[in-house]
């Protein structure tokens, strides 16, 4: 090792290059248990601005808004901050009686959400007034026995405010006109908000910090709702066979194999991202956003359709964002054995870049095979977090060069000098070199890497700074 860094004195290095030879510390988080954070929920009838207001509280366009009713569909949480007191708000779907269908699943979970909320803003409409809707919820509301603050919303000037004084008819008290869109009276709805909260949650439940994000990823209705639904153990999200029902990423703590995760459901990735419009185009965008924020990726292939471009464009985005990865095959339940041949085909030719990925064959409907998940999401995140010493690397270099020296290119051949781990999540490997190294080269140090360190279920990244001696004086 000595020998090796008192080579490295003949060639020209740079300062942030003396700062990598230096060493860098281990990154792992330690998992702990934070404290439960009281949790707002935001219900009305849809359209009224729910959405728009969560935007506001959070300072940024976090949740899927545009002017059609029945955008958001789950009941969506998100971390909120107001004079140094953090809380979860949770935007909900529209809430309306005698919903069918998908409406209805979509009510159901705004129940639920009141039902898990320490406090709850209901929102109406100042330009419409209280309809036949919101009295139904005002009953909802009162059988749940939550401190409720009456918000009328889109009073965007003063003469709004007159017109929400005929909110008292509600019987929830004093409403407080706002303007979500344009921030008006936010601020003090905020103040009063944070009286309403207790300090630590009463019904949340402690969270875990650490490495442990889970995001599920698949092109629209292959299955990923339902698998969270299962993993949680009850109605977590909307499920429904019209494809792109999740519109905003949910998250969701869940204990699995004794071990807590938090999954995160997203949108289904479609085709082309530039073609779409509307909800369904900030939707996608979530959805990359959630990935960015995760430790690992869940890809959902449906085993009754043929692999397609899609499945293998949202595996890129995962291999691009840096993220650990595990392929489940979904709806394995309904598998014949003519399209298991078609299929181990399929794999071989569209997956073969990435058969380092751990494979789990399951059924997000009935929860068969599901305990499988937990073991592949192990080996995953070890392999992301882990690293080579920095001598053991470099006599793996060695040995490697001495049996496959880089081919000449120009009457020159590249040298690796010294190499060392910058970095894990995922594992990132520098080459001090003498010269450019073929992408083919590279590709083969990876291979060999993961031959012998093994890396499952992570990308890894092989970086190369080119060096050259001193000049002599």
């Amino acid at each position: 090792m000595r020998a090796l860094r008192a080579g490295l004195d003949d060639y020209e290095f740079e300062d942030d290059d003396e700062a990598l030879l230096a060493g860098i510390g281990d990154d792992a988080d330690i998992p702990r248990l934070m404290p439960a954070l009281p949790v707002l929920a935001i219900v009305g009838r849809p359209n009224v601005g729910k959405s728009a207001l969560v935007n506001r509280i959070l300072g940024r366009r976090e949740a899927v808004v545009e002017d059609v009713p029945g955008v958001t569909r789950d009941r969506v949480s998100y971390r909120a901050e107001w004079n140094d007191r953090h809380f979860t708000v949770v935007d909900t779907g529209g809430w309306e009686p005698d919903a069918k269908g998908i409406d209805r699943s979509v009510a159901q979970q705004a129940e639920i959400a009141v039902e898990l909320a320490d406090a709850v803003l209901f929102i109406v409409d100042v330009n419409v007034g209280a309809t036949s809707t919101d009295e139904h919820v005002v009953r909802m509301l009162r059988q749940s026995n939550k401190p409720v603050q009456l918000v009328a919303n889109k009073a965007d000037d003063g003469r709004r405010d007159l017109e929400a004084a005929s909110l008292w008819s509600l019987g929830l008290g004093e409403p407080m006109p706002i303007s979500a869109i344009h921030g008006r009276g936010v601020a003090d709805l905020l103040d009063r908000v944070l009286k309403m909260l207790p300090k630590e949650s009463a019904v949340a439940k402690q969270e875990y910090g650490g490495p442990r994000r889970v995001a599920i990823l698949g092109r629209p209705n292959v299955g990923k709702s339902s698998l969270l639904n299962k993993a949680a153990g009850e109605e977590r999200v909307v499920v429904n066979d019209l494809a792109g029902t999740t519109r905003d990423p949910v998250d969701e703590q869940i204990e699995l194999a004794g071990r807590v995760w938090r999954f995160v459901d997203t949108a289904g990735i479609r085709r082309r991202v530039h073609l779409q419009q509307g909800a369904d185009f900030y939707a996608t965008l979530r959805t990359q956003a959630a990935l960015e924020k995760a430790e690992v990726a869940v890809v959902l292939i449906d085993v009754t359709e043929v692999i397609s471009e899609q499945d293998i464009r949202i595996i890129d985005l995962v291999l691009e964002s840096g993220r650990s990865l595990v392929l489940a095959f979904n709806k394995w339940d309904q598998l014949d054995d003519e399209r298991r041949l078609y299929l181990e085909r399929e794999i071989e030719k569209d997956l073969a870049h990435v058969d380092w990925a751990p494979r789990v064959n399951i059924s997000a409907r009935t929860g068969r095979h599901l305990e499988k998940l937990v073991p592949a999401l192990e080996t995953a995140l070890d392999a992301w977090d882990s690293r080579i010493p920095t001598a053991k690397f470099n006599a793996f270099l060695t040995e490697l060069t001495a049996e496959h020296p880089h081919p000449l290119r120009g009457g020159k051949q590249p040298r690796i000098l010294f190499g060392t781990q910058a970095g894990s999540r995922p594992p990132t490997f520098v080459l001090f070199t003498t010269g450019f190294l073929d992408p083919q080269y590279r590709r083969f140090i990876q291979r060999r890497l993961r031959e012998t360190y093994g890396f499952e279920g992570t990308p890894i990244v092989v970086n190369q700074r080119i060096r050259e001696k001193r000049q002599r004086r």
